[in-house]
């Protein structure tokens, strides 16, 4: 983990580098986020890691295939999609305790959820020496399960979408790229350069990073305008990141990413670099994303 504090100050070390030490190195930026938008990993991690790792935990074998099918929906094919595992987890505990079991001492988890300003592992590891609890403490026994099931993954399971490096490379030709993710930090930068994507990105943000709106603010600070800074992303989360900051979202659409990369290459970067990313595209885009997320046609 690759974080100290200093003065009050978040120092993010990214292959060597400090994000405080970061420079814009060209007018425009690019950030894209990583599980489920350039890498084909989403589903295989849901499949077999998070959902049946939180079944485990909890010993819910008995409801295991409607638990599951529920887990997969608020994390994959609904408007949640790409939601912070931690707030996942805690909203499919609160279900599972309506529908069909107590889950001890939930209450904890779920005001840490709301009240933390950084949910990764450390950050949960720091809660539960400030104060213990039951689920807190099987929270992260579920996160580092889940994070060593991931890495079990057959090498097959995961890869980019087909068109994500030849769309990273003719971005990189004219902006800065940034990834953006909440996933685990050391699963991107394994993931990334395994199929030579880092060498089209400038720094890598992950989920000790704080939040991606966070992420983006900071990257913003390096000197960017806002109309020059686009998130590429897959899930509301990347939506509501691009927004709060007032930059760009290009959604990478479920079930058609592949069409998504091979449009952003000839659609949404040209006019992202052209200034006109804004007139009506940024729109349509929006609302195709929506209803792709909500069950509706949108290719």
């Amino acid at each position: 983990m690759w974080m100290n504090w200093r003065a009050g100050i978040r120092e993010v070390k990214v292959r060597g580098k400090e994000l405080r030490e970061y420079k814009k190195k060209k007018d425009f930026l690019v950030c894209v986020d990583s599980d489920g938008c350039a890498m084909d990993t989403m589903n295989s991690k849901h499949f077999h890691c998070f959902g049946p790792c939180m079944v485990k935990e909890w010993g819910l074998e008995r409801w295991r295939d409607e638990i599951l099918e529920r887990w997969n929906e608020i994390n994959l094919f609904t408007i949640t999609r790409g939601i912070n595992r931690f707030k996942g987890l805690a909203k499919a505990l609160r279900e599972i305790q309506e529908k069909y079991t107590e889950i001890p001492d939930l209450p904890a988890l779920e005001q840490w959820v709301q009240a933390a300003p950084e949910l990764s592992n450390a950050a949960l590891g720091h809660a539960i020496r400030e104060r213990d609890s039951l689920c807190l403490r099987k929270a992260l026994a579920w996160s580092d399960a889940v994070n060593q099931a991931v890495e079990n993954l057959p090498g097959e399971e995961i890869h980019p979408f087909l068109g994500v490096r030849e769309a990273l490379a003719e971005a990189h030709k004219q902006a800065d790229v940034a990834v953006v993710s909440s996933a685990n930090r050391e699963a991107v930068l394994n993931e990334w350069e395994k199929y030579g994507l880092l060498e089209y990105t400038d720094i890598v943000m992950a989920q000790d990073s704080g939040s991606k709106a966070s992420c983006i603010q900071e990257l913003l600070g390096r000197g960017y305008e806002a109309d020059h800074v686009l998130m590429c992303g897959d899930a509301a989360g990347d939506l509501e990141a691009a927004e709060q900051n007032g930059v760009y979202f290009y959604p990478v659409l479920v079930r058609h990413e592949e069409q998504s990369w091979k449009a952003f290459v000839t659609e949404g970067l040209p006019l992202l670099l052209a200034g006109t990313f804004g007139d009506g595209y940024q729109q349509e885009q929006r609302e195709r994303f929506l209803e792709n997320l909500n069950g509706g046609k949108s290719w």
